[in-house]
């Protein structure tokens, strides 16, 4: 027999292909409808920022799955899809990558770190002073992300060991931080440049805004969450040995 419990973890918790098939069927559509709103942009910042903020969207889902499961039990059920949700982030935050080399920075891998050829002297000269910070951040966002993505399987779990492969995925955060400077410059700074026109606010600032302070709270949250019994504990052990004294 299987209790209701057990019953509706099974329930809930498909297979890993399915899982795979289910994240990138919702990583399609979101890239999708980020593509749709912006029709007024070129067609290769179009796709660049597609790609970008939908690899964001589904590492904010997997980094709010974690802190979810802490103060809801009921979301505990979802845990097993924060593995793909980052996965499939990553894997979009290379597609990014991609877009921007080929068809930003053409391969000329030094205009990556802003710098321009100048027409007077045909040397390389600084023109696009935060913007080579913001790819170094973006660089080793995703050096770092193609790294967790590699060991998030039973096979990598197995070889490293629980306590080296939990080591490693907590250290998710630091990854979350990356992403979320790297995103934050070009949303918030990169085309604030008085030599130029300073395009219209992208509508995507304050949903960016929203996800991360929600991150953010549900993380000091679940934390809260975690530490309140442990002192209710400690303060009982104390109460006892007190009486006893």
């Amino acid at each position: 027999m299987i209790d209701k419990q057990t019953h509706h973890r099974i329930r809930f918790d498909p297979g890993w292909k399915i899982r795979h098939l289910g994240v990138i069927g919702v990583a399609t559509l979101i890239a999708y409808g980020f593509l749709l709103s912006r029709p007024e942009w070129a067609e290769m910042h179009r796709w660049n920022r597609a790609l970008g903020d939908a690899s964001f969207v589904l590492v904010a889902l997997a980094m709010a799955i974690g802190p979810l499961s802490r103060l809801l039990p009921s979301f505990r059920m979802a845990i097993p899809w924060r593995r793909e949700f980052g996965v499939h982030g990553v894997l979009l935050g290379m597609a990014h990558v991609v877009v921007i080399l080929f068809g930003w920075v053409e391969l000329d891998l030094v205009r990556l770190f802003g710098y321009e050829v100048h027409p007077a002297t045909e040397r390389y000269v600084m023109v696009q002073h935060g913007f080579g910070l913001a790819n170094t951040i973006g660089i080793v966002a995703a050096v770092y992300g193609t790294m967790l993505a590699a060991i998030s399987n039973t096979w990598s779990q197995r070889r490293l060991g629980g306590p080296v492969w939990k080591f490693f995925q907590q250290s998710s955060y630091v990854l979350w931080m990356l992403i979320v400077l790297h995103t934050g410059y070009f949303l918030f700074l990169h085309f604030q440049d008085f030599h130029r026109r300073v395009p219209e606010p992208n509508w995507a600032q304050w949903p960016f805004a929203v996800v991360v302070l929600a991150i953010l709270s549900l993380q000091i949250a679940a934390s809260i969450q975690t530490w309140r019994p442990r002192l209710h504990r400690r303060g009982r052990m104390t109460g006892l040995t007190d009486s006893r004294s």
